[in-house]
């Protein structure tokens, strides 16, 4: 059946995952039953909720983390995918994405408990070495160790890879028209039936409301954005990110307002906005034109909103659509 005809079905699908819900919409042939694959989809991202949440104790990632230092473990092969694919970015972004910010994460009430004063205190005064240097993985076994004591956290990337997920199940539905995403993680898959790509919002760094700031066209591309507008603290009347500097073991203290990032992957664009977003607007673009990144840096400046664009994508096309 031709891509362009006009009998294609489109499917509406959703259901809840690590506190937020998954959607995905799809084009399908007439007659496709959209339950089996509505079923596949939510036990794709149970399944990385079950290995990589910090929110159930008896997670995969969180009984790796009251394993002993030293003592090697055996983990699931998603589990090890991503905990490999963070070390690699932790090391490409000079540190800047960490995994091993459990602790910090947890003390700062950005977990499934409270602030705690103590916590933050020990958080920040803990000695510090990035994930990459203190967690080992087997490239023949797959086993993994720590080798001191740390406190793994992917909750900048495993999103983005339960969106990978839901991507990798619609192509075991033989569909490879979509678009996959879990909260503002987003994934599309080839184009639309009438040939054009696929529209994408990126949300204004706003944290009153939800609305769109602009409107990116993407085909075979996932995007994802870190900013400081969703999740924060207030300390003595300062609000602050949720962006954990890996060194300080506490929130950074500027960040851009928010920066997306387009890359292949959706784990990748989701660690990378993370490592974007502690280098700030200046450090980070920096880093972004080192690696071939494709990045939108919003700032603020005043009651105004400024723009860099970095990257092939973003500044060898005409600029994202802006919205309002």
């Amino acid at each position: 059946m031709s891509r362009m005809s006009t009998d294609w079905v489109r499917h509406a699908l959703n259901g809840p995952t690590m506190g937020t819900r998954w959607q995905a919409t799809v084009f399908a042939p007439p007659g496709f039953d959209p339950a089996p694959l509505r079923a596949a989809l939510q036990a794709a991202v149970d399944e990385v909720d079950g290995q990589m949440s910090t929110w159930k104790p008896d997670s995969d990632l969180m009984r790796l983390n009251a394993a002993p230092v030293g003592a090697w473990l055996a983990v699931p092969g998603q589990l090890g995918a991503v905990l490999r694919r963070g070390l690699e970015i932790g090391r490409a972004s000079d540190g800047a994405f960490d995994i091993g910010l459990g602790d910090a994460v947890t003390a700062w009430g950005f977990g499934p408990g409270a602030a705690r004063s103590e916590h933050i205190r020990a958080a920040m005064t803990a000695e510090r070495v990035p994930a990459h240097f203190a967690l080992e993985i087997n490239a023949t076994t797959g086993l993994v160790r720590k080798t001191r004591p740390l406190a793994l956290d992917l909750n900048g990337i495993a999103k983005g890879h339960g969106v990978d997920r839901l991507a990798e199940t619609l192509g075991a539905f033989g569909l490879d028209a979509g678009l996959v995403g879990i909260d503002g993680e987003m994934r599309a898959l080839g184009l639309r039936p009438d040939g054009h790509a696929w529209t994408i919002a990126v949300e204004a760094p706003d944290p009153d409301r939800r609305a769109p700031h602009a409107v990116l066209a993407l085909e075979d591309a996932a995007v994802a954005t870190s900013g400081d507008y969703r999740h924060w603290v207030e300390v003595q009347g300062r609000r602050l990110s949720h962006t954990m500097h890996p060194q300080r073991g506490a929130p950074v203290p500027a960040v851009p307002a928010s920066v997306t990032v387009v890359a292949r992957s959706c784990a990748e664009a989701d660690a990378w906005a993370t490592a974007l977003m502690v280098k700030g607007s200046l450090e980070g673009r920096a880093l972004a034109r080192r690696h071939g990144l494709n990045a939108l840096f919003i700032d603020r400046e005043g009651d105004e909103l400024r723009e860099t664009r970095v990257g092939p994508l973003f500044e060898t096309h005409p600029a994202p659509e802006r919205v309002g």
